[in-house]
C-alpha cells in the first residue's frame, strides 16, 4: 500500500504511559502499519519509552530486531528512597541492569530520564544521580522538575501536608547544578530540560513540539496537531475501541487555535529551546514584526541579564538565569489584546 498523506513523518514514538507492556510483535505490526498508510521516511526515528524492571533481555532484543532504534529509559533516580516516594516499582539495581541491558541489545540511542526537586532529595544525592548517569554514558539525558499534576496520589499527599515540597531557592541550585554538571561532561542542552551528546542525538520527535510542528496522535488522551487545528481522543480506552469498530474517529474534543494562543505557545515552546525563538518564523507564521513590537522589553530584559540575541539577532533566546524564569519573562513576549 502506497500511502497518498500529504505530511512526511520521520519519527514514530511509543508513549507515554507503558507501552513495554505491549508484545514486541504487536508494536512490530504498528510499525508495518503506519509504513502502510502513512508517508515515513527511511531513516525514521522510532522511540520506544519503558520502564526498568518491565523489560527482560530478550525483549529488548526483539524491540531492535523491529526497527526501533532509540529507547528511552524512565529510570527517575539512583535513590531506592527517593524511587519509593515516587511510587516507582524499580529499584537502583533495576535501573542499572535495563540501561546495560539495552546496551548489549545493540542500541547505541539511549535516553535516560531523571526527576530532581523531590522532598528529601539535597544537592548532594542529586549530584550523585547526575554522577551514576553520565557513568552509563546515555546518548540523551532528560532531567524534570517535579510537578504536582492535579488528581494525583502525590499531590494529594502534598495538599494534606504530609511532606514539604522543596523551596524555590533549592530549586534553583538543582537546576543550575544539571547544567553545569552535564555540559562538563560532554551533554549539550539544547532545551530547558533535555541534554544531548551531539546534534545527531537530539530528541528528533520531542524537538517536533518546541518548534511547532505538526504531529498526530494515536490512542487513548492521543493530541494531535496540524496548524491552527489541535485535537484529542477519548480518554476511555473502552469508547476508543467502540468509535473504531464503528468507524468512527475516537475523537473527544477539536479546538481551532486563536492568533494570540499560537503567538503564546510559539513564544512559550521557542524560550524553551537554548537557541530560542526563531524570530522570522513567528514574524512569517503571525504576520508581524517581533523586534519591533517588542523592542523595549528585549532591550531590558537583555540589560538584566535575562535574554541573549544570538545568530545575528535572527534568534531571541533566554540565558541561563533567564532560564530560572521562563513562566514570568515569556508572558511578557505576548500581546494581550488579540482574539
Amino acid at each position: 500500500m502506497v500511502s497518498s498523506h500529504p505530511l512526511l513523518f520521520d519519527t514514530l514514538y511509543f508513549g507515554g504511559g507503558t507501552p513495554s507492556v505491549l508484545k514486541p510483535e504487536n508494536i512490530g505490526r504498528i510499525i508495518k502499519t503506519a509504513n502502510g498508510l502513512f508517508n515515513i521516511s527511511t531513516d525514521t526515528e522510532i522511540t520506544i519509552e519503558v520502564n526498568p524492571g518491565t523489560v527482560t533481555p530478550e525483549k529488548l532484543t526483539e524491540y531492535k530486531n523491529i526497527g526501533i532504534n532509540r529507547i528511552s529509559i524512565g529510570v527517575q533516580s539512583f535513590n531506592d528512597k527517593i524511587l519509593n516516594f515516587l511510587g516507582r516499582i524499580h529499584s537502583t539495581n533495576d535501573a542499572a541492569l535495563t540501561i546495560r541491558r539495552a546496551r548489549k541489545a545493540g542500541f547505541d540511542n539511549i535516553g535516560i530520564d531523571l526527576i530532581y526537586g523531590i522532598p528529601g532529595q539535597t544537592k548532594k544525592t542529586w549530584l550523585s544521580d547526575l554522577r551514576k548517569v553520565v557513568e552509563f554514558e546515555p546518548e540523551h539525558l532528560s532531567c524534570y522538575m517535579l510537578t504536582y499534576e492535579k488528581g494525583t496520589p502525590l499531590n494529594r499527599e502534598r495538599q494534606q501536608g504530609k511532606f514539604k515540597p522543596v523551596a524555590g531557592s533549592l530549586l534553583a541550585e538543582f537546576f543550575e547544578t544539571t547544567m553545569e554538571y552535564l555540559t562538563a561532561h560532554g551533554y549539550v542542552q539544547y532545551e530547558i530540560s533535555n541534554f544531548a551528546k551531539n546534534a545527531s542525538k537530539i530528541s528528533r520527535h520531542n524537538f517536533k513540539y518546541w518548534i511547532f510542528s505538526p504531529y498526530l496522535g494515536f490512542g487513548p488522551s492521543a493530541h494531535s496537531f496540524i496548524e491552527p487545528r489541535r485535537y484529542w481522543n477519548c480518554r476511555s480506552v473502552k469508547k476508543y475501541i467502540e468509535n473504531i469498530k464503528e468507524g468512527r474517529l475516537p475523537i473527544e474534543k477539536k479546538e481551532i487555535l486563536s492568533k494570540k494562543q499560537r503567538m503564546m505557545e510559539m513564544v512559550y515552546l521557542g524560550l524553551r529551546k537554548t537557541d530560542g525563538i526563531d524570530i522570522d518564523a513567528i514574524n512569517k507564521n503571525l504576520g508581524i514584526n517581533f523586534h519591533q513590537m517588542f523592542a523595549e522589553k528585549i532591550k531590558q530584559l537583555e540589560e538584566d541579564g535575562y535574554i541573549l540575541r544570538i545568530q545575528s539577532g535572527t534568534h531571541c533566546a533566554l540565558s541561563r538565569k533567564g532560564m530560572l524564569f521562563l513562566d514570568s519573562i515569556a508572558p511578557m513576549l505576548m500581546i494581550e489584546n488579540w482574539g
